[in-house]
């Protein structure tokens, strides 16, 4: 794998602090297959549009950044573009960098998908936090930190990779 991978964006966040806890840098991709009624980025739904960018430009904007603690993919659907982005949180890994990820698809599915897509295992091994499952209008609820609805987990992506298995993130930073 090569950092000049693209990723079409349908954009780039430097400092949000509603994607995770602490500073972060949020990518945003284009395109998503999920289409949840009441999505809060229903812009990014088509897959056609977005700007190309490759992944050293992302890790530049990173690096030129003192203030970013930790990563985030949202969107769209990042697991779409499993493969550079793997590449792209390997790099953040590298720095120091949390890394996490908001998905459409829970973890089971992941795992199911990364039987014939190779870039959704090697995105998950770079992953410290998931936050899985489709937003649910009926389970909205703003008391839930970095979460839309209730039906989503936050999962610590290493230790569910160790058991096969889904394995919930209880940190307060992340949970409230």
């Amino acid at each position: 794998m090569s950092e000049n991978q693209v990723v079409m964006l349908a954009g780039v966040v430097q400092n949000s602090i509603v994607d995770g806890p602490g500073i972060r840098m949020t990518v945003f991709t284009q395109g998503c297959p999920h289409h949840c009624p009441g999505c809060h980025n229903p812009q990014t739904h088509p897959f056609e549009g977005g700007t190309p960018t490759t992944v050293e430009e992302l890790l530049e904007q990173v690096k030129d950044d003192p203030l970013v603690k930790g990563v985030t993919l949202s969107g769209g659907e990042p697991f779409c573009q499993a493969g550079p982005l793997a590449v792209f949180a390997a790099g953040c890994r590298e720095l120091g960098l949390e890394t996490a990820a908001y998905s459409g698809y829970t973890f089971e599915q992941l795992l199911e998908l990364g039987k014939t897509d190779p870039g959704v295992p090697a995105l998950l091994e770079q992953l410290d936090i998931l936050i899985d499952g489709p937003f649910v209008m009926e389970k909205k609820s703003y008391e839930l930190r970095f979460r839309g609805s209730s039906n989503q987990r936050t999962i610590d992506v290493s230790a569910s990779l160790k058991a096969g298995a889904a394995v919930l993130n209880t940190e307060e930073r992340w949970n409230g």
